[in-house]
């Protein structure tokens, strides 16, 4: 057999068929062998966390050295599946000294997370290939409450220790009814934002108080933990009162939030200032937003019982430490006027809890439900507050009458016994009502169903026999008589007028809201420079985002709550604003979320922001222009 092989400009032409064929053989050969050397390699291989905490999100990957097909993975029933399987490939062919190697390799991962505590097995998977079935090995997984421990081989960049969650409790061995205070601490050393905390509000066993309310922004501080340095801010405070005795679990609380991770990849130099410089979330775009889920550690709360020596007939289950008296506006009426009759409860405890206190009034007594008026205060360090119980009663008969004493118990928290506060007892002189007067005189309380007894229905005093008849000229189709017909063809005309114009108006408040976009923003500035000055953190960062927010809302006319970071984007790249200021724009925008919770000095912080704000509504405005 004879070739001829032609080489020109460092390329080789086979001009014979034959030599053509030889090398599709040889190929098949190699082929061939590299696919039976994998097939006796191949081999399917788990791996996963050993330990992890109540909570924590985990991967799961299987890795598969060939090119299998139909993979099986566990069904998983100790933990909570959030993704997965989700495949990825990876292959190379490497040419060393005439040999032929080919890498294949497959990899199906889930993201898994940990929901109770215990030791768990995750079953084998299984994958097939050239007619075989390949399964992996099994895992054992610990899941632990707290913090996980550190695994001397984990490779992760991100430290799981940089935002975390915990509960506190100001006592542990309460009686039942006590007001103890439940307080949830975020701790962070990285940039957060986006918290969602609605899902720590459940107390099962215990009637809770909210003592944030509706709050804006988070009390902070800052704390050092083992040498690392957090920003701590108090994200819930609740006023719990067991209503049970026993041992009663809290069960952990969760949060979700964004964290903002370095990426692996920073900038270095052999100067620490410039590394300093360049890796601060203000400067250096390489970071990326990572959602968090969090929980909380559980707490166990012993409620003792309430003691059941000296323990009053009539106690009701206040529990705390209160002041109750009573007053009467008057002890001397008539018959059916009426008397107001008040007990004021106040102190601090689950004064929310506490009916009204049972009275006995004379049987001649018409007596009312009460008017219960609450002052409730619920602040940091509980609830406290005032209710008054007004009675409205009046006497229907007259005579002496005598309105009992009333005694309120309660539970003393501090001596850790019971307490009985009675009231003066009241003697009511009824005189007989002559009928004279025509109105029940009473002050207080405001009520419909009073009633007169005993007045019968008053002569009627006829009227004089008259004699009428027509005399003068008629109403109807007189000048007046179709001039009020035609007053209000008139005034319809008119209102359907000045509706029109006011129709027109309206349709022009978009325009309206976005000539007066700047002026406003520009306002809500200057305000938000004020709390700079007073440095007043919470307050400038509120107006700062408003500031931006209605910026966008007002110039674009998109509602607040539709507003995001793609459709601003959007409307940006509409409006034909330059690459380079929409994303000043949206990086502003970013750093106002994350600065409230930026290391660093926050008086700095926060001049940063402000001049950015400034300087990049003033640009995005000659932009639009």
């Amino acid at each position: 057999m004879n070739y001829k092989i032609n080489q020109h400009n460092n390329s080789f032409n086979i001009e014979k068929p034959e030599m053509k064929k030889i090398i599709l053989i040889l190929a098949s050969i190699v082929l061939f062998s590299i696919n039976h050397v994998m097939a006796d390699n191949a081999q399917l291989t788990a791996t996963a966390k050993t330990v992890v905490r109540i909570g924590e999100q985990f991967q799961l990957q299987y890795s598969f050295n060939a090119e299998g097909t139909g993979f099986q993975g566990p069904r998983f029933s100790d933990f909570q599946l959030l993704t997965g399987p989700n495949p990825s490939t990876q292959s190379s062919v490497q040419i060393i000294n005439g040999k032929v190697n080919r890498n294949v390799s497959y990899t199906f991962t889930y993201i898994l997370r940990a929901t109770k505590e215990g030791s768990f097995n995750i079953p084998a998977a299984s994958i097939t290939y050239n007619g075989k079935k390949y399964t992996s090995n099994t895992l054992t997984i610990k899941v632990v409450k707290g913090s996980t421990p550190s695994a001397s081989n984990n490779n992760q960049k991100e430290d799981e220790n940089d935002v975390f969650i915990r509960a506190y409790i100001n006592n542990t061995t309460p009686v039942q009814g006590e007001q103890i205070i439940i307080t949830y601490k975020l701790f962070t050393s990285v940039h957060i934002s986006n918290i969602d905390d609605s899902k720590i509000s459940s107390f099962k066993g215990f009637w809770a108080k909210n003592l944030f309310g509706s709050q804006e922004g988070y009390p902070q501080s800052r704390e050092t933990i083992n040498g690392k340095e957090y920003i701590v801010a108090e994200i819930k405070k609740f006023a719990l009162f067991p209503q049970r005795s026993g041992e009663i679990t809290i069960e952990p609380g969760e949060i979700t939030c964004v964290a903002q991770i370095k990426s692996a990849s920073q900038r270095k130099s052999s100067d620490p200032f410039f590394d300093s410089f360049f890796n601060d979330p203000f400067f250096n775009s390489r970071y990326q937003n990572i959602e968090k889920q969090l929980l909380s550690n559980s707490l166990k709360i012993d409620v003792k019982p309430l003691p059941t020596k000296d323990k009053p007939a009539d106690f009701s289950g206040a529990v705390g430490s209160f002041t109750f008296t009573s007053e009467i506006d008057r002890t001397e009426v008539k018959a059916n006027e009426a008397i107001t009759l008040k007990y004021s409860l106040k102190g601090r405890g689950n004064i929310e809890l506490i009916d009204a206190p049972n009275v006995t009034f004379p049987p001649d007594f018409e007596v009312y439900d009460p008017e219960i008026k609450n002052s409730i205060r619920a602040a940091t360090n509980g609830v406290s507050g005032s209710r008054t119980f007004e009675y409205l009663v009046i006497p229907r008969n007259p005579g002496d009458y005598t309105i009992n004493s009333v005694a309120f118990s309660y539970y003393d928290v501090s001596s850790r016994k019971y307490v009985i506060i009675p009231t003066p007892e009241y003697k009511i002189k009824v005189e007989r009502n002559n009928g004279a007067s025509t109105n029940v005189t009473y002050s207080g309380v405001s009520q419909e169903d009073i009633q007169y007894i005993g007045r019968d229905i008053r002569h009627i005093k006829e009227s004089p026999q008259y004699d009428l008849h027509i005399k003068g000229r008629f109403f109807f189709k007189s000048g007046t008589y179709f001039l009020f017909l035609i007053i209000p063809m008139i005034m319809f005309i008119v209102v359907l007028i000045i509706r029109r114009n006011h129709v027109k108006r309206h349709s022009n408040v978009a325009l309206m809201k976005t000539r007066k976009a700047t002026k406003v923003s520009k306002r809500r500035l200057k305000t938000a420079h004020h709390y700079l000055k007073e440095n007043k953190e919470n307050e400038f960062y509120v107006e700062i985002s408003k500031a931006l927010w209605g910026y966008l809302s007002d110039k674009f006319n998109i509602p607040r709550s539709e507003l995001s970071m793609d459709n601003v984007k959007d409307q940006l790249v509409i409006k034909a604003v330059n690459d380079e200021m929409i994303h000043q724009f949206i990086n502003t925008l970013n750093n106002t979320e994350y600065a409230r919770f930026a290391p660093g000095d926050k008086s700095e912080n926060m001049d940063n922001i402000y001049n950015e704000a400034l300087i990049i509504i003033s640009k995005i405005e000659r932009e639009l222009k």
